[in-house]
């Protein structure tokens, strides 16, 4: 399954009775919770003695890559343009790969 496949198929999962306002203000809710709850497996396991539930991250992250998806196509682009601008932002950013020095002085 490609990227935009993804989008597609996940998209027959989004409520077509919201507004396209309601749609980005849930995708943008949703990202947050679902991060939340994957920062929160990793806080259980790094503070808390818990044993990293690594399938339950894998879920969440998936919840993640809903929203995201979500979030893409109400703004009418697709998931492999969200991830190509991107990757052009980092190589712009970091022509030869990551530096703390790039990062420290980084021009926005």
């Amino acid at each position: 399954m490609t990227i935009n496949e993804y989008q597609q198929l996940a998209m027959t999962t989004l409520n077509k009775d919201l507004s396209k306002k309601e749609v980005l203000i849930n995708g943008v809710m949703g990202l947050c919770g679902e991060s939340g709850e994957a920062i929160d497996l990793v806080k259980k396991w790094l503070a808390q003695g818990h044993e990293l539930d690594e399938d339950k991250l894998i879920k969440e992250i998936g919840d993640v890559a809903w929203y995201i998806a979500e979030i893409a196509t109400v703004l009418g682009v697709t998931l492999e343009d969200v991830l190509q601008r991107n990757i052009d932002k980092l190589r712009a950013r970091y022509p030869e790969g990551f530096k703390y020095t790039d990062s420290i002085n980084r021009n926005e």
